[in-house]
């Protein structure tokens, strides 16, 4: 079963509509990165607020005016072949002829207010924390990435530092030229 189908049949079936819980890494794994922004895909939205994807997309459109392009924009046709490529859970959208909408964090919330129900109350909380789990994520990965980058110069340092002292050692090493012919040892007789 697939990570999507999971959160929804874990929503939808098996917590009471009053008191709905999710864990947050459910919801992290249906966050997809599209034209360098996370986002959630209108399906899997509609799933996690427990209504049909066409009764999601009616309620987005009748509400178009609180959806400007940064909270909500449609899929092209070579990002939804490659979210199906990529995502599991998303290869029934291949024989879908309607491009899907991706919604930011900002549009997801606004999803949630639009629909007014509880569950998609509820619910945006949780989509809420998982965006902010991921920025975090994110930030303390790029500052390990800086710290690494520090890292990797000190020890370009230490081996340009390393390998002049071998070279030196190396050339104290080396055998003089003989530019003096030595001499014999020891005493000399004249032979006559």
């Amino acid at each position: 079963m697939k990570v999507a189908e999971t959160t929804v049949i874990f929503i939808q079936n098996t917590m009471p509509k009053n008191e709905l819980s999710v864990p947050i890494e459910l919801i992290e794994d249906i966050i997809l990165t599209l034209r360098g922004q996370r986002v959630m895909l209108d399906r899997d939205l509609a799933a996690l607020y427990g209504v049909t994807t066409k009764v999601f997309n009616q309620a987005v459109k009748r509400n178009e005016s609180k959806f400007p392009s940064d909270f909500r924009f449609q899929l092209t046709q070579e990002e939804k072949q490659e979210v199906v490529t990529n995502c599991d859970h998303l290869k029934t959208l291949k024989y879908s002829p309607v491009l899907p909408h991706a919604f930011t964090e900002h549009g997801a919330l606004m999803a949630a207010n639009v629909l007014n129900s509880d569950q998609a109350n509820s619910i945006s909380v949780y989509i809420v924390r998982a965006f902010v789990r991921l920025r975090e994520t994110i930030l303390g990965n790029s500052k390990l990435a800086v710290k690494m980058m520090e890292v990797e110069k000190r020890l370009d340092r230490h081996d340009e530092t390393i390998n002049a002292l071998v070279n030196a050692i190396e050339c104290l090493l080396d055998e003089p030229e003989e530019s003096v012919k030595k001499r014999r040892m020891g005493f000399a007789v004249e032979e006559d």
